[in-house]
């Protein structure tokens, strides 16, 4: 029993594939940026948007053709909800994107790492763990230094506070998978939320006076390409904060940045010193978002703390999952 307690809480610190699944969502997220950016010269934000995620939900639809059959309103009502935050996130992201640099947008953005664990009390009643706030501070930290100290200029304008309640938006979808995702059916909740973001953003389109854009080979291989990436990112999510808990799954989140200046890179974006510095501290913060620190017994012996229920369920119903 000790042995197996021990086995459990030394894997709980360390990256799995759920952890590794999530970086690599991160990874494409970096990428996305530059991609959006460019797009835009040619499409509005909630035509682009709501063709991205209409395209990435009919992806989905056709690699689960039964996904819908037999949804339950609890399935839908989650799914809707999720798909509102999804809509909210990105249409306001990329909204943001036209007025202001890519830099301060992702400073802005990364609000949503301090925000999550704001939210995971409010809304699940579940406090925060020591090990989790510094993995937070650490990778928030990183985030500034990575943003330059352009990043914010205190100055707020329509696409700063646009991308603010993109943050926001963000932190709000990550507790709700984490809500969600153990309890309902992981494919027909990644259908109905995509969907639903897509027919979101096409609906508000006359409501903020966007006209459907010229015909453009760019917006439609951008918002088709990252559509393809959606689908498999929200399925990605689904699956792997079954077991990630949402401290843990922000701070890995909070490595976009990282993985966007890497791409900047690439495309001849210099990196400084500075940014260097706060790529090592995100990852830093992935590291020890969550440490399990030893506890006193009665007696003074410092022990590793016992598993969780959600732990044991979790080591329990592992092989079952998809792989």
């Amino acid at each position: 029993m000790l042995r197996s307690t021990a086995s459990r809480n030394r894997r709980s610190r360390t990256l799995g594939r759920h952890d590794l699944a999530l970086v690599a969502v991160t990874m494409i997220w970096g990428t996305t940026f530059l991609i959006i950016h460019i797009a835009m010269r040619h499409s509005g934000p909630l035509f682009f948007v709501g063709l991205r995620f209409t395209t990435a939900g009919l992806l989905t639809l056709l690699v689960f053709p039964a996904a819908l059959r037999g949804a339950a309103r609890r399935e839908v009502a989650a799914g809707t909800l999720i798909g509102v935050t999804l809509f909210l996130g990105y249409g306001l992201q990329t909204f943001g994107l036209q007025t202001i640099p890519s830099s301060t947008s992702a400073f802005i953005t990364a609000l949503y790492v301090p925000l999550v664990p704001l939210f995971q009390w409010l809304l699940l009643r579940r406090p925060p763990t020591v090990g989790g706030m510094l993995g937070i501070a650490c990778a928030f930290t990183g985030l500034m230094l990575l943003a330059g100290p352009g990043g914010s200029t205190g100055h707020f304008g329509v696409g700063e506070l646009a991308t603010l309640g993109a943050a926001i938006a963000a932190a709000a979808e990550i507790v709700l998978i984490s809500r969600y995702a153990g309890d309902i059916d992981l494919r027909r909740i990644t259908v109905i939320q995509l969907l639903a973001a897509g027919l979101l953003s096409f609906l508000a389109m006359p409501v903020a006076g966007e006209s459907v854009p010229s015909f453009s080979w760019i917006w439609l291989a951008a918002a088709v390409g990252l559509g393809a990436a959606s689908a498999l990112i929200q399925l990605t999510m689904n699956w792997a904060q079954k077991s990630v808990p949402p401290m843990r799954a922000t701070v890995i989140y909070s490595g976009e940045p990282v993985w966007g200046g890497i791409v900047g890179r690439l495309s001849g974006d210099q990196l400084p010193a500075l940014a260097v510095a706060g790529a090592g501290l995100v990852v830093l913060g992935v590291l020890i978002g969550d440490l399990k620190l030893p506890r006193r017994s009665s007696g003074g012996e410092r022990k590793l703390a016992e598993p969780t229920v959600e732990q044991v369920v979790t080591e329990a119903v592992e092989p079952a999952q998809l792989s």
